[in-house]
């Protein structure tokens, strides 16, 4: 049990690292926003020649640099009501189809002899006709032993990683699938992947499943330019530091403090407020990459509620490069009026796809009957069989 008064006691001890933490934090912060304001007013030109000949500055200016003109893209509607916004909202959704995908797992378990896992795939199409008609469907997968090996000769010793890759690729899939299903049609739907577009999580990893990894998200990105589908990737807590990055390269400064992009950002943007649009140059050494990646994403930051930091959107740059993206951003701020806060899309496409715990138990007690009929070795652990017994 944890004792209250010692826990006090402890953080009291540390005190002066808490706050010498958050002094030095606030200065740092400081010191991008007033070198972000610096480098917005320069012309793109200026910029550009300033990143010359660094591989990676984390941020290349995108076509709206000198178009915006500015740090902020400002938002024009004010609202005096939650009322009054919702009835933009409604009437920018109107007709437009949204589109979410998000994936639910079940991990193999070390209580159970046969390794088994399980992805399950959900989406929310919401037609926002006047008939109010929608879609909400899951697709759900077993992942059998051999499915589940990830080491070069067979061995299963990360299947949680595979795991994890099979629901990514199942959320890639079903957007491709939806993209493909709207193409040539208009309205044109805009579609949410729940995550970043930029996959410096695979690092990691071996290069076969970074390749893995590469192939699923370029496969959307292509899909969004084939079929003219807007894609939207929502980041609702960054950390990235793409802008701080490109910051510190024209500043010639070296980074050992370096801030994540929307905390510094934060301040200067009001509700519905983004900054100019950026193309990624993360720096990255994702192994399949070879520079021809990254580079085909921009991203944004749109402040979508009044006190958190703004999120982070990644987009196809091909959305940007035909002066489409500021009506998608549109979709999402409404999506996110109606969600308070947060994409009602996304947010009901996760309700859809989540396995509960009791799920979980659930899906053992059906692999177990599996087991029995197929007369497969199956054993159980003793702290497992106990709460078998128990429930």
């Amino acid at each position: 049990m944890l004792d209250l008064r010692r826990v006090a006691t402890a953080l009291a001890a540390k005190r002066e690292l808490f706050t010498g933490y958050g002094a030095a934090h606030g200065s740092a912060l400081e010191g991008y926003r007033a070198r972000w304001l610096e480098v917005s007013a320069l012309p793109q030109a200026e910029v550009e020649a300033r990143l010359a000949g660094v591989a990676g500055p984390g941020a290349r200016p995108s076509a709206e640099h000198d178009r915006c003109r500015g740090p902020v893209v400002p938002f024009a509607p004010r609202w005096h009501t939650h009322e009054e916004a919702r009835a933009w909202a409604r009437q920018v959704l109107v007709g437009v189809p949204t589109i979410a995908v998000d994936g639910s797992q079940i991990s193999p378990s070390k209580d159970f002899s046969l390794p088994v896992g399980a992805v399950q795939i959900g989406w929310f199409e919401n037609h926002h006709d006047p008939a109010g008609s929608y879609v909400k469907d899951v697709a759900f997968e077993v992942l059998a032993p051999g499915e589940l090996a990830i080491g070069d000769h067979g061995d299963d010793g990360f299947p949680d990683q595979m795991v994890n890759l099979h629901r990514f690729e199942g959320e890639c899939r079903r957007l491709v699938a939806c993209m493909e299903a709207y193409r040539g049609r208009e309205p044109w739907p805009v579609c949410f992947f729940d995550g970043s577009l930029i996959v410096s999580f695979a690092q990691q990893m071996a290069p076969a499943h970074q390749a893995r990894y590469v192939r699923a998200v370029t496969g959307l990105l292509t899909a969004s330019q084939r079929t003219q589908v807007p894609l939207v990737g929502y980041v609702d807590t960054s950390y990235a530091a793409d802008l701080a990055a490109m910051l510190d390269v024209i500043g010639q400064v070296r980074g050992e403090r370096r801030v994540a992009d929307a905390a510094f950002l934060h301040p200067l943007l009001t509700w519905g407020e983004r900054t100019p649009a950026w193309i990624c140059a993360r720096d990255d050494r994702v192994a399949p990459l070879d520079g021809k990646y990254y580079e085909q994403v921009a991203f944004t930051y749109l402040q979508t509620t009044a006190g958190n930091p703004p999120a982070r959107l990644e987009v196809p740059r091909w959305l940007v490069e035909a002066g489409r993206l500021e009506a998608v951003l549109d979709v999402v701020r409404a999506e996110c009026v109606v969600g308070n806060g947060y994409p009602y899309a996304i947010e009901t496409a996760d309700a859809v796809a989540v396995i509960t715990m009791q799920d979980r138990e659930r899906f053992c007690a059906a692999f177990q009957r599996f087991a029995a009929q197929e007369g497969l070795p199956l054993r159980f652990s003793r702290k497992a069989g106990s709460k078998l017994g128990r429930r």
